[in-house]
């Protein structure tokens, strides 16, 4: 019996064109906390919206503690910058290791403001946990306006503006 994933009460059901095991892999290679549950299939085609009898239509997956759902739905529907997912970093050392890994293949054009969308078009947010606080104190104007001229966010130029 695969493992179980437990769901909380709200989780995130993300959309895939067909490549949704693809993607589980790729995000759980990423997120060292991370592990996959239990997968169903296609069975027979009864709508426009089956795939392939046999094809995986949905995976559940854990990133760090955090439950989702892949859904392979077809072409019908594409991630957009409306949604995405932050990921809150320690240190200069996590920002770049989270950027590296998610942004690899992604859309490079879209990289603004820590944002960054994958090769899967998911947008995420790749933050130092300090830019909160940073944006809340007394410079927060300058910290605003250094974030706004930076593709990944850099700390240590985020803490100097907040001087």
């Amino acid at each position: 019996m695969a493992n179980k994933i437990v769901a909380q009460r709200i989780s995130a059901n993300l959309w895939f064109e067909g490549n949704a095991e693809q993607a589980v892999q790729f995000y759980t290679g990423i997120f060292k906390n991370s592990k996959t549950g239990r997968v169903t299939h296609y069975g027979k085609p009864v709508d426009e919206h089956s795939l392939p009898e046999g094809t995986v239509l949905t995976m559940e997956f854990e990133l760090d503690g955090q439950p989702f759902l892949a859904l392979n739905g077809g072409p019908y529907f594409k991630f957009n910058e409306a949604v995405s997912f932050i990921v809150h970093c320690d240190d200069q050392e996590e920002v770049d290791y989270y950027w590296e890994k998610l942004g690899a293949g992604g859309d490079e054009k879209s990289h603004i403001c820590g944002w960054l969308k994958d090769q899967f078009g998911l947008s995420w947010q790749v933050v130092p946990r300090q830019l909160g606080d940073l944006l809340t104190g007394p410079n927060a104007e300058k910290v605003m306006a250094a974030v706004m001229k930076m593709k990944k966010l850099d700390l240590k130029t985020l803490q100097d503006a907040a001087k």
